[in-house]
């Protein structure tokens, strides 16, 4: 069964949800977009080959158990327990064994559902449950076929487990996504057509046999970074349309103002050819193109205040902040963050060393090896997103100072505060830089790395964090920000226009700038008189969210 989704918007496309019959998960192949698709309602398919590989990687694990080879979560116990043998598994598998194994991986998953407060919008632990199937699929977390079966079934038949928000320190979210397990299990709670039923009476209705977890099963579905990525994956979302409108909003103000072209020329930039910087420039000449501001005015200062001529520079990291992310995020949904790594037909690297050779297997036809390590760890992706943080802080420090500079009348040579004829005994726009200042305080702490705040846990073996949903839901927040900003850039520079316009009869916009000043004057008038802003502002938060 489908989810009912209308459209879904992914990156820089709107795309329907028709636009896919199926999305096949391969693990290695996943786009952003196809996440989003299933994780909006399309149907999610297995390719074969991959469920052949999971399923290879598996009996390789079950093999090297059968061995006493010790595996991490399997043989042994995890974090501190890692010194306390679950069982003895040399040769067949016993009940004891497997009864041992059931236990540990029930206890592991209920110990480490202690996730806490609001529950993750349901469209974020889809989105985190898409993410995590297609990296088991890669074979490297040696789960058996059946957690893979769960994932796709929950998926298609909209049963969406509840995740608490808080929690995870970001080195794999395990008390987030143990939660996943939980509901597999037949425990827990989940969402199913938007209401919040026990998992047990979910799997009933559905008629789907609980899981019984055995073997890596539950050290593979908690130990995930998935549900940090998917919680950035939906910051980037909102911080990709801030950037998107950018070039529009700053278009319109630069026309408000009156202001010079010059700092964005091409040759200007390629005298300072830094990353990005001339794809920047060259967004805010094509915005611009058509404009008035295009052709010489006497009146026009030859060089604007910083805020204006440096914005293709803080625009510009802003663009690199979402490529370098895209990149990260692109790798990370299509490879294997597991501890032990399950890698069939591992190389032994010209290694000769008896420490190295302890992780081979070569059994029952199958080759391989299970090997500790670290890849658990997100932090080059969560510092990435504290870079994306730092680059929108620069945004909106341009953004309040733009405006601000607006309504200086010794910069703009309009009425000061923007003020019509008809209010020049009215406050104006005054008190909108008070507003404006504090969301733009609240983007400055929002940059603060966070990265490196943690405390060793679990006995001191686990001794370093990412924080990565932190980062997350900072970054979010930083971009949402960004949006509030630019509407009230819009208040002030719609105003800044029609103000000019009345000086001078040449004030011409550009066809991209004036389709937005006429979509925002469609729902916002001119301020005659002091009026009531906060509905203003609204209006035009919603056109920017909106704004294609």
């Amino acid at each position: 069964m489908r989810l009912n989704t209308l459209a879904f918007t992914v990156g820089l496309a709107v795309m329907s949800a028709s636009a896919y019959s199926a999305v096949t998960l391969d693990g290695r192949s996943l786009t952003q977009e196809q996440a989003w698709a299933a994780a909006n309602g399309e149907e999610v398919v297995i390719a074969p080959e991959a469920m052949k590989h999971l399923t290879d990687s598996y009996n390789l694990v079950m093999t090297a158990a059968r061995q006493g080879v010790e595996i991490y979560g399997l043989t042994v116990g995890v974090g501190l327990n890692k010194d306390h043998h679950l069982f003895d598994a040399k040769g067949e598998l016993t009940d004891v064994a497997k009864k041992a194994s059931i236990d540990f991986n029930r206890n592991i998953l209920r110990s480490h559902s202690v996730g806490y407060g609001p529950a993750l919008d349901p469209k974020i632990v889809r989105l985190s449950m898409v993410i995590r199937l297609n990296t088991l699929l890669t074979g490297r977390a040696g789960v058996q076929p059946r957690v893979a079966e769960l994932y796709r079934t929950f998926l298609n038949e909209g049963i969406t487990p509840v995740v608490p928000s808080r929690g995870s320190i970001g080195d794999a979210d395990i008390t987030l996504a143990s939660h996943v397990g939980a509901t597999m299990m037949g425990e827990w709670k989940v969402t199913v057509n938007g209401k919040v039923i026990s998992s047990a009476d979910a799997l009933k209705a559905k008629g789907i046999t609980p899981l019984v977890p055995q073997g890596k099963d539950g050290l593979g579905i908690l130990s995930t970074n998935s549900v940090g990525v998917a919680m950035l994956m939906n910051a980037m979302q909102t911080m990709r349309q801030a950037v998107k409108v950018t070039p529009t909003v700053f278009g319109l103000t630069l026309e408000g103002l009156n202001g010079n072209v010059a700092p964005f020329l091409a040759q200007t930039v390629n005298s300072h050819p830094l990353l990005g910087l001339q794809e920047a420039a060259k967004n805010f000449r094509e915005e611009l193109k058509g404009s008035y501001l295009w052709t010489f005015d006497k009146t026009r200062n030859l060089q604007d205040p910083l805020s204006f001529r440096t914005t293709v520079y803080t625009y510009s990291e802003a663009l690199r902040a979402l490529t370098e992310l895209d990149a990260l995020v692109n790798i990370q949904i299509n490879s294997s963050d597991d501890n032990p790594g399950v890698i069939l037909n591992a190389s032994k690297e010209d290694y000769d060393s008896t420490q190295v050779a302890q992780y081979f297997v070569d059994a029952e036809g199958l080759k391989g090896a299970i090997i500790p390590s670290a890849n658990f760890e997100p932090l080059p992706i969560a510092i990435s997103a504290e870079r994306a943080a730092i680059a929108l802080a620069h945004v909106a420090h341009n953004c309040v100072q733009r405006t601000i500079r607006l309504d200086e009348d010794r910069f703009s040579g309009l009425p000061r505060y923007l003020t019509a004829e008809s209010n020049k005994n009215g406050h104006n726009f005054g008190a909108t830089e008070d507003s404006m200042v504090s969301i733009y305080a609240e983007n400055v702490d929002l940059a603060n790395p966070v990265s490196m705040d943690g405390s060793p846990v679990e006995g001191n073996i686990e001794d370093t964090a990412s924080n990565l949903p932190r980062i997350a839901e900072r970054l979010k927040r930083s971009a949402d920000n960004i949006i509030d900003l630019y509407s009230m850039e819009l208040l002030h520079s719609t105003q800044a226009i029609d103000l000019r316009r009345a000086q001078q009869d040449n004030v011409k916009l550009s066809p991209k700038t004036e389709a937005l000043y006429k979509a925002y004057r469609a729902k916002v008038p001119f301020v005659d008189k002091d009026r009531i802003f906060s509905g203003d502002l609204e209006e035009g938060i919603s056109i920017l969210k909106n704004w294609r």
